[in-house]
């Protein structure tokens, strides 16, 4: 397997639909058992993605994403003023967990009993999506179980659901599974797990790195509180500066070119998104963190965070707005971030992010 590391490159290969992604299973998971690695149609091309994909669509329409505004506002609103309150406190438990993790429990359905469930469950799944290869026996095993886990307890809500519909994903999964449309049992069950897994653990670590460049470039900050509306071009700042998602694979359809190199038909690649989003070529100043970089009126190329084409992150209209509240209010809320002891970083390679980070908010 080779590396696509430069952005103009690694544009051209998540936008063509001639590089398949539904090998990347066999090539970080060989040995694994195909039925708990939960990832739906994230693995799949036309016609099973397209199909899947415009069924969950409906749950993150641009409608949908703009009436959880309130929500976000207040989950966010709530969580600075404790954290606030608290004064010195572990941020990514404090505030890089709670925010999308409730904010995607509820929108799928998720009562507030099983929220920590989920939270107990996601990092072994986060985990777990990194090649086989690096992630120990004990780490499969508990990827494994987590699975299993959520599919049992998937299979329950949704009955529940049937009986007791809501006006969220479990509920509109449920109904589409009984009319008979082109939904299975399992396919049903592991959107439910993908959209909670992806819905908040990558957002998880767009905001602790974030609030760790904040911390680093205590200027930044002081900008959005100046203008706040730079609080949305922030979020894709952060994504490019210190992406959430490190690295995917795909597998070329017929021989391509791609750059200066030819790949033949059945060569997989593995696109560096962090990399792509520091190249020197596509950026200025691609290691300085600058939240005016994709602000009205400069031409910044796009950042590979959310990725591009149909693999294009569903759930991005959501992520950013929980992030540019959150900027926003970080910025309006709090004068000064400083450090209570060293970040620690997760050891996952594909869903990057920190572990822990200690601060004090003045």
């Amino acid at each position: 397997m080779e590396f696509i590391t430069r952005h103009a490159e690694a544009s051209q290969v998540l936008s063509e639909t001639l590089w398949s992604h539904r090998d990347e299973a066999s090539l970080f998971h060989p040995d694994a058992d195909r039925s708990k690695l939960p990832t739906s149609f994230l693995w799949m091309d036309p016609p099973d993605h397209t199909r899947l994909r415009s069924l969950v669509s409906k749950a993150f329409t641009p409608k949908r994403v703009l009436d959880l505004e309130p929500r976000i506002t207040q989950l966010v609103t709530g969580i600075l003023d404790v954290a606030r309150s608290s004064g010195e406190i572990e941020a990514i438990e404090a505030i890089a967990y709670p925010l999308p993790l409730i904010v995607v429990c509820e929108l799928i359905g998720v009562p507030e009993e099983d929220w920590a469930m989920v939270h107990r469950i996601g990092p072994h799944l986060a985990r777990g999506f990194d090649p086989d290869r690096v992630l120990s026996p004990a780490e499969r095993q508990a990827r494994d179980d987590a699975t299993m886990e959520l599919i049992a307890y998937f299979r329950d809500l949704i009955a529940k659901r049937r009986t007791d519909p809501c006006d969220d994903v479990a509920s509109a999964l449920g109904a589409v599974h009984e009319r008979g449309d082109t939904l299975s049992e399992y396919e049903m069950l592991t959107v439910c797990i993908t959209l909670l897994i992806a819905g908040h653990e990558t957002t998880v670590n767009m905001v602790g790195n974030g609030l760790l460049a904040f911390l680093r470039h205590p200027g930044q900050l002081d900008l959005i509180r100046e203008c706040p509306e730079l609080a949305g071009p922030a979020v894709d700042e952060v994504l490019r500066y210190d992406s959430a998602v490190h690295m995917t694979t795909r597998t070329a359809r017929r021989d391509l070119v791609v750059g200066d190199r030819t790949f033949a038909a059945g060569s997989s690649v593995c696109v560096l998104v962090g990399s792509a989003n520091r190249d020197p070529r596509a950026f200025e100043n691609p290691d300085t963190f600058d939240v005016t970089r994709y602000a009205s009126g400069r031409p910044t190329p796009r950042h590979l965070g959310f990725a591009l084409g149909i693999h294009y992150c569903m759930g991005a209209a959501l992520a950013r707005i929980e992030g540019e509240i959150l900027w926003r209010e970080l910025a309006r809320r709090v004068r000064v971030l400083e450090p209570a002891g060293d970040p620690v970083y997760r050891p996952n390679l594909l869903i990057r992010g920190l572990k822990s980070l200690p601060l004090r908010l003045v």
